[in-house]
């Protein structure tokens, strides 16, 4: 019997599937791996439905499955690349600090609240081009730090590294990121890129 709010299991896909297979998409870089991820999602929520509180709302507790997936998408990910064999070496002659460790060239002006940037789909589009470029240990180890909010130690479990890795790993995302997103998006606002 379904408790008071809870809406039937056959209108999941429905009321939630295209939330759900975005906020999956975004995270995973991948659409057919967002889809069964999206899937498999349902299939645990309906063999655990008895166990939904109703403390939260519906979507909420999808989403929160989807997140252990995702999360569990990434541990398999980790044991079948090993971090490091195709991240790029920082590219010689490009440092982007001088010899006394600050910035050569600070980062440009961006011009915008990140937070606005973020909801606008055409800047969305873009960010998820740069963060397709890295190198999935790269990609993976940035989006579950900034996009899933994970912290070091959970990150370190999942992708089977030490801190130190994982912060190196993470610098390369960031500063690939950043210039991505400069020549991709910020020189095209300021009439400066293609």
């Amino acid at each position: 019997m379904e408790k008071p709010g809870q809406i039937d299991p056959a209108d999941w896909a429905d009321r939630y599937g295209d939330y759900l297979f975005r906020y999956a998409v975004l995270r995973l870089r991948d659409r057919s791996a967002a889809e069964d991820l999206v899937q498999e999602t349902f299939l645990a929520a309906l063999k655990d439905r008895g166990a939904f509180s109703g403390k939260s709302a519906e979507g909420t507790w999808l989403v929160g499955i989807l997140k252990h997936k995702i999360a569990d998408h990434f541990r398999r990910l980790s044991r079948e690349v090993s971090l490091g064999e195709d991240d790029p070496p920082d590219p010689a002659g490009e440092s982007v600090f001088d010899a006394s460790g600050h910035w050569a060239a600070g980062p440009a002006d961006w011009g915008a609240n990140p937070a606005d940037l973020f909801r606008q789909k055409e800047f969305l589009d873009q960010f998820a081009e740069c963060l397709s470029d890295l190198s999935p240990n790269q990609a993976n180890a940035f989006t579950l730090r900034e996009i899933e909010g994970l912290g070091t130690g959970e990150i370190c479990k999942v992708l089977d590294v030490t801190e130190t890795n994982l912060w190196v790993i993470l610098h390369r995302a960031r500063m690939l990121l950043r210039r991505c997103l400069e020549a991709r998006w910020f020189a095209k606002e300021t009439g400066k890129g293609s």
